[in-house]
């Protein structure tokens, strides 16, 4: 569903992405791991077409999606949930979900997606009139994956849904990310620094060091890897 070839990005003129490949098949999860400033976040901002490739093509679908603008993306089937989680924090649950549903205009559809992020997060139904700012992280983070949701993505991207939460809102995270891959078959690609959780989540992973993937395998299979656990499993 989701091709990089060759993909070269740059901050400036600094090479952030240094030709990586990688390809998201239908109905996968796939972890992309690597270290803080590895360029993970910068593969997610340059599929969305926030940071530009300056060489080297992106494919959704066998549509090559590199030049076009992120909200031409979104409305071909691809949503982000950023790094940081990013909601409107003045806004409340309610309005933040709207927002995610913001290019539809099927509403049977939107109420049938608002009921199912509501029973994925029966939290959020709870606080739909609390504003975005006043909830927790582990909050704000369901908000933001259902906020993504409600665009009824074919590709979920998730940049380190694990960042600054306690372990056990990390797991129901992780746990809801499976759920949504099983349940609707959506195909999710996961950035994560949690290298551990991202693995054991993934049917494929890559790892990326300094811009550049230095190694592909099954979840299972680098999850075993002894250089990978020495870098990044603390074993």
């Amino acid at each position: 569903m989701l091709k990089l070839k060759n993909i070269h990005s740059y901050y400036g003129n600094i090479h952030a992405l240094k030709g990586i490949d990688i390809i998201v098949n239908k109905g996968e999860i796939v972890s992309l791991i690597g270290a803080n400033g590895a360029g993970k976040s910068t593969t997610l901002m340059t599929i969305c077409g926030i940071v530009p490739a300056k060489q080297g093509s992106v494919e959704f679908e066998d549509q090559d999606i590199t030049s076009l603008a992120p909200d031409k993306i979104v409305a071909l089937g691809l949503s982000q949930v950023p790094e940081g989680r990013r909601i409107f924090p003045f806004l409340t649950v309610a309005e933040n979900l709207d927002m995610g549903a913001f290019l539809r205009d099927d509403k049977d559809g939107i109420a049938k997606d608002l009921d199912y992020v509501y029973g994925l997060f029966p939290i959020l139904a709870e606080r739909k009139n609390q504003t975005g700012g006043t909830l927790s992280g582990g909050e704000q983070q369901m908000l933001a994956i259902s906020r993504a949701l409600m665009a009824r993505p074919n590709v979920l991207l998730l940049d380190e849904p694990s960042l600054g939460l306690a372990p056990i809102i990390v797991k129901q995270i992780f746990d809801i990310i499976k759920k949504i891959n099983k349940e609707n078959g959506t195909t999710i690609f996961i950035v994560e620094q949690n290298a551990n959780l991202a693995l054991k989540a993934a049917n494929r992973g890559y790892v990326m060091e300094n811009g550049a993937i230095t190694m592909t395998d099954t979840g299972t299979n680098l999850l075993a890897d002894e250089g990978i656990k020495k870098a990044y499993l603390g074993i």
